[in-house]
Order: structure tokens, then sequence, then C-alpha cells
């Protein structure tokens, strides 16, 4: 059960969040009573969308939409555009309780933002810790490397394209999706071989497709071993919200010296709007994405994307706070308790499947299934071309009831 501890994370009434939303929005600019000429931004067009006063006050979201607070920059570090002060604050309390309260961070030696997702978090990682390590350590080039899994998201590989960097990515075995030690040593021998000194690690917290955890201390051994400078980042775009309430002492927090940063997706799990992630980091280490030509910006920029909608991260501090730590543990205990009972089904049905016990994913191996039962259910392969398995993501609407039609239609094609 979560520690009764919490300093923000506390559920609000829907009145409470209502009342502390427009008293922010209250406390940012208000184009109608202040002559404001020098920024270019206002509210949205009300030639398109509907100023009714009826209308926001029936969803304080909607309002926070129409605002349209920009949130450009990191709002942690404490200086930031001072138009937009109100929800500013809302987006620091969405981070620190992330950061502290969910991955055990000291109160105030974290930064982070609401981001465009989880793509984009990682991309911050991967910028971050390449700038650092050829300012600060004097890196060359081709003495960097990205090192990760090959159950990995597809955002390392696009990152590694952008900064242009290698990728050495490392083969899991295949039944318990887990990196195998003498695989993870084969490969930073290869890469010290080939002259890496600095290695960028992306440590998967739930994988995308199978819901597989790496074992983040096997790679800070290894690489130590090595001789490897190493900074790891995090990858909890789909389990950030979940793995922390089922597994409460995990050594993916702020407490594990290895950890550097994590990315979190709020679109997924938490339900908020597509193109909201989050992206948290020890203090000290921003200044190494920090765009020293965004003299305008009051407080600089050092965000992937800069100028960012800050209803997204309303929304998120709006979840947070209609759920609280509490709710928000029942509700993640029952996710999992769905995806316990299909395991058992399968179990039960001799079908192979991959579960990790922390996350509501199952993926099956293709060979049990049919054409018309995938296009039924609407399963998602591992690779369109070539698919070995596929998954069922256990969200809010997938119920026992929904789950039920399926294993029956399964058994009966396992008779055939």
């Amino acid at each position: 059960m979560p520690t009764p501890s919490y300093r923000l994370w506390k559920k609000l009434t829907p009145k409470q969040i209502k009342k502390r939303i427009q008293q922010c929005l209250k406390e940012n600019v208000d184009f109608e009573q202040r002559t404001i000429l020098g920024i270019p931004v206002s509210r949205l067009d009300e030639h398109v969308f509907s100023q009714d006063e009826r209308l926001l006050d029936s969803s304080v979201y909607l309002r926070a939409l129409v605002a349209n607070p920009n949130h450009i920059g990191c709002h942690t570090l404490g200086d930031s555009e001072p138009f937009f002060a109100g929800t500013h604050e809302l987006e620091r309390e969405a981070i620190e309780i992330v950061a502290d309260e969910i991955f055990g961070g000291v109160p105030g030696e974290q930064d982070g933002y609401i981001a465009s997702g989880g793509t984009e978090a990682n991309l911050q990682a991967l910028w971050i810790y390449r700038n650092f390590f050829r300012a600060e350590l004097g890196a060359a080039a081709g003495e960097i490397a990205i090192l990760c899994s090959s159950d990995s998201h597809y955002s390392i590989a696009k990152g590694a394209n952008l900064l242009d960097l290698p990728i050495r990515s490392v083969e899991v075995d295949g039944a318990t999706r887990e990196i195998p030690r003498a695989a993870l040593e084969a490969t930073v021998a290869a890469m010290r071989a080939d002259g890496v000194r600095y290695c960028i690690v992306v440590c998967n917290l739930v994988t995308t497709m199978f819901g597989s955890v790496d074992d983040v201390d096997q790679y800070a051994d290894c690489l130590a071993a090595a001789g490897l400078e190493f900074l790891i980042h995090v990858d909890g775009a789909y389990g950030g919200f979940a793995y922390p309430f089922v597994v409460p002492e995990s050594e993916y927090s702020f407490t594990n010296p290895n950890i550097t940063s994590f990315a979190i997706d709020a679109h997924k799990l938490l339900q908020a709007p597509f193109g909201t992630g989050i992206f948290v980091i020890r203090k000290g280490w921003m200044r190494f994405a920090t765009t020293r030509d965004a003299k305008y910006i009051r407080g600089m920029d050092m965000t992937l994307t800069g100028s960012r909608s800050g209803a997204n991260a309303i929304a998120v501090w709006m979840l947070l706070m209609t759920y609280g730590p509490h709710g928000w543990y029942e509700k993640i205990h029952l996710l999992n308790h769905r995806t316990e009972w299909l395991a058992r089904q399968l179990d039960e049905l001799g079908v192979a499947h991959y579960r990790h016990p922390a996350a509501n994913i199952v993926a099956i191996a293709a060979a049990h299934l049919d054409a018309e039962l995938i296009e039924r259910y609407g399963l998602v392969p591992d690779d369109h071309h070539d698919p070995a398995w596929y998954k069922i993501v256990v969200m809010n609407h997938v119920t026992v009831d929904l789950l039920e039609p399926f294993v029956a239609d399964l058994r009966r094609l396992q008779s055939k």
C-alpha cells in the first residue's frame, strides 16, 4: 500500500480542483484586462473556438484550452515567462509529485517538464547526456554510444539518428525477455574494442510490446566492470505510472544512484490527452540542453520542443489530484488483477505467452492465433511484416467481461 506521507499528492474534490485551476488561470495574463503588445500569443481564436461562459464554466479543462497558456521552458528551475506564472505552478507541482513522490526523489533535487510524449522525453535525455559527455568530459566523435535492449522503443533508434550517435542493441532471451549477462558483456566488450568510452544507457521499465523490465543494476555492474563512463536513463513511458505501485521497494527510483532520469507517458495509463509525456531528471542536468540563442525567453529554453500547451500540464495535475495516491494504487491493482485473470486462462489453455507480473500487458505467441481472432479483437503484432507475438493491453476499458469472449473463442480455436 502507498505510504501515507505524501507531501503534495492529495486527493481533491472536483470543486477544489476547479477552484485551484481557475485561481491559477487568473494569475496568468488576461488579454482583455491588460494591454499586452510584446508576445506572439493570445487566447484561442474566438471565431473558431467557443468563448461561451456557460460552456467554459462546465469544464475547467476547456477553459484552460481556450486560455491557451504557453509553458515554454523548464519551470522547476525557477525563472520562467511571467505571463503564465499561475499555470506554471501547476506544472511544477505535477513534476514534483512524479519525481519526488512516485520515483522517490529528494524534494527540490529534481527538474523536469511536461513533454509531448515518451518519445520527446527519451530524446531529451539522449540530447542532455551527449552534450554532457562532450562538454564536461571532452568526448570525441565515435566515443559516445547508446546501449539498450532489442525490446527498446523505436524512439531510441530515432534519437540515435537525430544525434548522430551509434546504437548498440543487446538481444533479449526470447522466452524471458531478459538481457542475458553474457550477451551484455559481449556487447560492452565490442563497444570498448571499437573505441567507445562513454555510454548512454536506456533501461526499459515495461516495454511497449511485451511489458518486460530490464535489470538496471546489471547494466551498471557490467559497465563499471568494463571501465566505461555511463549514464542511465529509464524509459518508463508505459510503466512509469504502474510499476512503482506494484513494486514499491523498486530499484527504479531516484534512490538508485545509477539512475539519472525518467521518461513517463501521461497519455497511456494516466489517460491524459495524447501528446502528453513527462521528463524528470536530477538537478543540474537540464543546463546541458540550454539553448543560449533563446535570449528573448525569460529563463531561456532547454526543452526539445520549446512552446508547449499548458493545458496538457493542467490535465496531468487534474488527473493526479482526482485520484490521489490511494485511488491511483487501487486503479493500477484493478488492472493488474484483470491481467492476472487473463494470464491464468492462457496457462490453463496451454497457450504460450509472456507477462511480467508488474505489467498489464500480455503477449501471446502468434502460433496460437488466427487472422479472424486477431482482427475481431484488435490484437497488435510485434512486427506487421513477420509477426511472432500479438499483445493484449489491459487498459481501463478492458474488463474481464470483455476478456471472457476472447478466451472462449481462443479455447474453441485451440480445440480444432
